[in-house]
């Protein structure tokens, strides 16, 4: 990807439409790279790279998770936080189809479906966030609390 276009993804369109202020980070994308490429490549801690999961709970209902880069979500904790039985990643052809996206460039802006949105409270703390714009290799950052008012996210502690 060129350095100097900015991708137009559907992500991009919710925000400007939101009037929020973003900056756009292109970068190399690796299949199995994850946070940790992105944070190595730019200099940034990937504490502060956010992950847009998208999971289901035991009746096929498909929610998004935002966690932190370096930390995995405890499912178990997640689904007694939440009322449900279970919580598991959707396939990635599942996840595809709710998201509009493919894995790997999941956004969680502009989903092709409404679903809830969960996000480890810590990062509703933090200065500034990275999160996926809607591509592979692609990258935006923002105030956490510009992402809030849009996706109205409830806070979770679900750290593993």
């Amino acid at each position: 990807m060129s350095r100097q276009k900015t991708p137009i993804t559907q992500a991009v369109r919710v925000l400007r439409q939101h009037r929020v202020s973003i900056e756009h980070h292109p970068y190399e994308y690796l299949e199995s790279g994850g946070t940790a490429q992105f944070a190595r490549e730019m200099g940034v801690d990937e504490h502060l790279v956010i992950k847009t999961l998208i999971m289901e709970d035991e009746h096929r209902n498909p929610m998004i998770v935002l966690m932190h880069g370096d930390c995995e979500v405890s499912t178990k904790s997640l689904a007694r936080q939440i009322g449900v039985k279970a919580v598991r990643p959707c396939d990635p052809g599942v996840a595809d189809k709710h998201s509009g996206y493919q894995v790997g460039g999941t956004s969680p802006f502009g989903t092709r479906r409404e679903m809830p949105v969960y996000c480890e409270a810590s990062v509703l703390t933090l200065e500034k966030i990275y999160i996926n714009g809607g591509k592979s290799g692609y990258i935006i950052s923002m105030r956490p609390g510009e992402m809030a008012k849009i996706l109205k996210p409830i806070p979770v502690e679900a750290i593993q």
